[in-house]
């Protein structure tokens, strides 16, 4: 244990410089007098270590010292690299410096830990995008990941409903959601996100980013998300589905659907089960219920219903001329 806090205890002040001992006790959760007896003994194993006392002072490492990773554990060199994804970091113009970020690691790794970080790209692989789809294509992508990088706002073309428009923005950071990146930007004093695919041109001025001292792109993104979720158009509709065909639901509606309905075995049908959904965007509902063909039914509220039978019934009007086949499924 002691020896995991001091490899982190080293790093700290290798990543940020000079560290009160408060603040790195904070940051290991441990107590200031175990800080400081853990520097006494980084000293005395011969890390060039030291603190300084004043308003300015604080624990230290000597300029130009690096450690090496050998105080990584297995798991921790594992998760390393399985957290690689090579699309996002190749789109972000990043590909060849994760790979030579990777092999550095490696080269610092003990013989045991670098076999299995070997091993586990060997057998694992992420791909975060969907089925049957396509990534956007974002031609400004550098462009906007530079801007972030440099802290400096950007005139951007984008692409809206009602046509192209200018904006000036200040990038504070990107990110990939399912396949798709974002911008998250300041304009006008609020912060907002735009689709990186509606991006159709972007320039970078000189003119400086003034980035909110308290803002922080996991903690925004999180409660956006939650805000969209939340504030989206949903309908609560009750379904009965025949229990073999459930994973059609969540083909249609998202993994994990099935799981989070009310669900009991349907009183009226053998082999079937009642399901009672929240499904967001109501309009679309009865398109989406009905693409799961006859192994659904809708029971509740009765206008999806009324909805569904007006679309099949275009539905039947334009193939009306077809031969019917029922093969029993």
């Amino acid at each position: 244990m002691r020896a995991s806090r001091l490899v982190n205890l080293l790093l700290l002040l290798q990543a940020r410089g000079g560290q009160t001992a408060a603040e790195l006790a904070r940051e290991l959760e441990v107590s200031v007098r175990t800080v400081h007896r853990d520097v006494e003994g980084l000293s005395a194993a011969g890390v060039p270590i030291f603190a300084e006392r004043g308003p300015s002072g604080g624990i230290r490492l000597v300029d130009g010292y690096r450690t090496r990773l050998t105080g990584m554990t297995a798991a921790e060199a594992e998760a390393l690299f399985l957290s690689g994804l090579p699309g996002p970091a190749a789109q972000l113009g990043l590909g060849t410096v994760v790979a030579a970020a990777q092999l550095k690691v490696l080269a610092a790794l003990p013989p045991e830990l670098r076999s299995r970080a070997s091993r586990l790209v060997q057998r694992f692989h992420l791909d975060p995008a969907g089925w049957y789809q396509i990534d956007e294509a974002v031609p400004e992508l550098a462009t906007l990941a530079s801007a972030v990088w440099s802290g400096r706002r950007v005139v951007i073309g984008y692409e809206r409903s009602a046509g192209r428009v200018e904006r000036v923005i200040g990038p504070l950071g990107l990110v990939l959601k399912a396949g798709v990146w974002y911008v998250v930007a300041e304009i006008d004093g609020q912060i907002r996100t735009y689709r990186g695919s509606r991006v159709a041109s972007a320039t970078i001025t000189e003119a400086p980013v003034q980035r909110p001292a308290d803002f922080d792109l996991a903690n925004y993104w999180a409660e956006t998300s939650a805000a969209y979720e939340r504030d989206t158009p949903t309908v609560v509709v009750e379904i009965r589905v025949r229990a073999d065909q459930l994973w059609r639901v969540d083909d249609v509606f998202g993994s994990g659907s099935v799981a989070a309905a009310r669900s009991a075995d349907d009183p009226e049908m053998a082999g079937w089960r009642r399901l009672t959904m929240t499904v967001p965007y109501p309009d679309e509902a009865p398109g989406r219920m009905l693409s799961v063909g006859p192994h659904l039914e809708v029971l509740e509220p009765p206008e999806v219903r009324r909805q569904i039978a007006v679309l099949a019934h275009r539905i039947a009007e334009r193939y009306r001329d077809a031969d019917p086949v029922d093969n029993g499924r």
